[in-house]
């Protein structure tokens, strides 16, 4: 029972640590990117919302409740990290991360559900015929939030020490990580099979 609950909370750790599907990282670092430390109760909330998002996507999944075109999920995938880094871009030194739980919060929920289909179907495969369906499922979110809060403290120590020992300003730091992560999606959204 205990090797079963491991499995799955290290399969969720590497689902999302998966170096050759950076986008989840991707979307996590634009989205911590803003903040420093002293932020941490809005940052826990923000990735508890994509955590949500994404386990209610795969409880849809898991019960065959919704069933999502593969090749569209995988294109907006990165279009929501590309959103998330221009809108960085734009407000970037403005305070506009500071508004209390709104549009952004909503927004995170959202693309946590697009990112939760584009795993749907391995997660089915995990599943199997499996009777344990919502512990299994309660087990890898929990793998993911161990992975996401590893990357969330990750940013922000590389902010810290961007801010304090390379004296880069907080809007210069947002610009160049933003800019950055828009290098990386960019190309996942020109060869997506979706615009083939």
């Amino acid at each position: 029972m205990l090797e079963n609950f491991w499995f799955n909370v290290e399969y969720g750790v590497n689902h999302v640590l998966d170096i050759n599907a950076y986008d989840h990282v991707l979307f996590l670092i634009c989205l911590t990117a803003p903040y420093v430390f002293k932020d941490w109760k809005r940052i826990v909330l923000l990735v508890s919302m994509f955590t949500l998002g994404h386990t209610l996507s795969l409880i849809l999944a898991a019960y065959s409740i919704v069933n999502a075109n593969a090749q569209l999920v995988e294109f907006l995938i990165p279009i929501t990290i590309l959103i998330v880094a221009v809108y960085n871009v734009f407000t970037a030194g403005k305070g506009a991360q500071k508004e209390r739980i709104g549009i952004l919060f909503y927004t995170t929920l959202f693309f946590g559900l697009i990112h939760g289909l584009g795993f749907a179907r391995e997660f089915r495969i995990l599943l199997g015929d499996s009777d344990n369906k919502l512990v299994l499922l309660l087990e890898f979110a929990l793998g993911i939030e161990l992975a996401q809060v590893i990357i969330v403290f990750m940013v922000l120590f590389l902010g810290y020490l961007g801010q304090t020992i390379f004296r880069f300003s907080k809007r210069d730091w947002v610009m160049v990580i933003s800019a950055v992560v828009i290098g990386l999606v960019l190309p996942m959204l020109l060869n997506s099979d979706f615009l083939k």
